[in-house]
């Protein structure tokens, strides 16, 4: 894998940090700005609506730009949000700086996902996305609990300040090791830049055909500079399997987050631990998502059906386990290791998988994959708070997430071939 990969993925390890760090922050941050703890939470809802929002608007308007170019404002923006809200008194400016570094995150992480599948040859495009997003698992290892150590020691405002530390090194990675017109050779051994096919003596097989139907795409007219004009790559969101790949992607991701977000309450609650077990079962999880994201890596490429078929019945059975065994505290911290492994080991593959999908959109596939994913980390938490007053109680997240696993388990497997790189 090129060096350039794992310097974006530096990148990815620093936004995902302050992504899920907020929740041990809330608490100091409410008292410090005077005011409420349900207040200080639309701070994690101003996060994730910006990524939402932000994936297909900002890869829109970075689209002129050549990757490094791209990638570089939105690394620089997200240091300047940061350093903002760290020295800021203004709940009203902090809840800003959370909505432009979301913005930024979702820019950079929309063109980072097509630049890192640009940089390697089409069959290894899985293996691409693993290394860039195992900065956002890292940083659920390493990132989030010790951002709630510093700002334990030092205040919130030493954590915002950490994160913007991180991007600088991020930033000088991006402007050195990413080439301005990241090149590859692609299938049939022809160099090409920024991931498109050359146009000289063949056909554009990318844009004026549907991969999936070999039919003729009426609205794959081209730019002047060889790529799918906008409104062609907008057109990709009609193909069936496209969507039914972001959908499933959405409700695993929905499940995930769901069942992490109140984890928490279970381990101090029902399996009975101390406090300082919680960042232990966090650490867990994180690791276990990391070795998902790489198991992944290597099989969503040849075998994505084989992730699929073996790992989504064992993550669909795990969750209701979970909540089964959740006063066994040996058992839950084991199984909390196997569902995040399992989770990011589906979620990986389907972000894979989008982008095979919405090979005709150059620069608005990694839109679609990071839009469709934060809205099932937007929605997940809220599903799985509506059954903590049911009669499930604390364990009610865990039954939601499995109820969302069996929902995207027939989407996914209809959408997704069960050999093949582009298939």
């Amino acid at each position: 894998m090129p060096l350039s990969l794992y310097l974006l993925a530096l990148a990815v390890f620093a936004m995902g940090t302050s992504e899920f760090m907020l929740a041990g922050l809330l608490p100091d941050i409410s008292h410090d700005l005077g005011v409420s703890v349900g207040a200080t939470g639309a701070l994690t809802s101003a996060f994730a609506i910006g990524m939402v929002v932000g994936a297909p608007l900002t890869a829109a308007l970075a689209r002129d730009r050549s990757g490094r170019a791209g990638l570089l404002g939105f690394v620089l923006a997200f240091l300047a949000a940061h350093a903002v809200g760290a020295v800021t008194g203004s709940f009203t400016v902090l809840l800003a700086t959370r909505v432009a570094a979301a913005l930024a995150n979702a820019g950079f992480l929309a063109v980072a996902l097509t630049t890192a599948a640009a940089l390697v040859p089409p069959e290894r495009k899985g293996r691409a996305l693993a290394v860039l997003l195992s900065g956002t698992t890292v940083a659920t290892v390493v990132g989030v609990p010790g951002g709630a150590l510093l700002g334990g020691l030092f205040g919130w405002r030493a954590a915002f300040w950490a994160v913007a530390a991180l991007c600088l090194p991020a930033a000088l990675g991006v402007l050195r090791g990413v080439p301005t017109h990241p090149v590859r050779k692609d299938a049939d051994g022809r160099r090409d830049a920024d991931g498109r096919r050359d146009m000289v003596g063949r056909r554009d097989a990318d844009s004026r055909r549907d991969m999936e139907g070999g039919r003729l795409d009426p609205g794959a007219r081209r730019s002047t500079d060889g790529r799918p004009a906008l409104r062609a790559e907008f057109a990709r969101l009609r193909s069936p399997r496209l969507l039914l790949v972001l959908l499933s992607g959405a409700l695993v991701n929905a499940a995930t987050f769901g069942a992490f977000t109140f984890l928490a309450p279970v381990v101090t609650g029902s399996a009975g631990l101390a406090e300082p077990w919680v960042p232990v079962a966090l650490v867990l999880f994180g690791a276990g998502s990391f070795a998902g994201i790489t198991a992944a890596g290597r099989l969503s490429d040849r075998r994505p059906g084989l992730v699929l078929a073996v790992g989504g019945p064992l993550l669909l059975l795990g969750w209701p386990a979970v909540a089964l065994f959740a006063d066994r505290p040996a058992v839950l911290l084991g199984l909390v290791l196997v569902q995040g492994t399992l989770s990011f080991a589906l979620g990986g593959t389907l972000i894979a998988r989008s982008l095979y999908a919405a090979a005709g959109a150059p620069t608005m596939a990694g839109a679609y994959a990071t839009a469709a994913f934060n809205v099932g980390a937007t929605v997940g938490p809220l599903l799985a708070a509506a059954t903590l007053g049911t009669s499930a109680g604390p364990l009610g997240p865990f039954w939601a997430a499995a109820v969302l696993v069996a929902a995207a388990l027939p989407v996914a497997l209809a959408a997704v071939p069960a050999r093949g790189t582009g298939a």
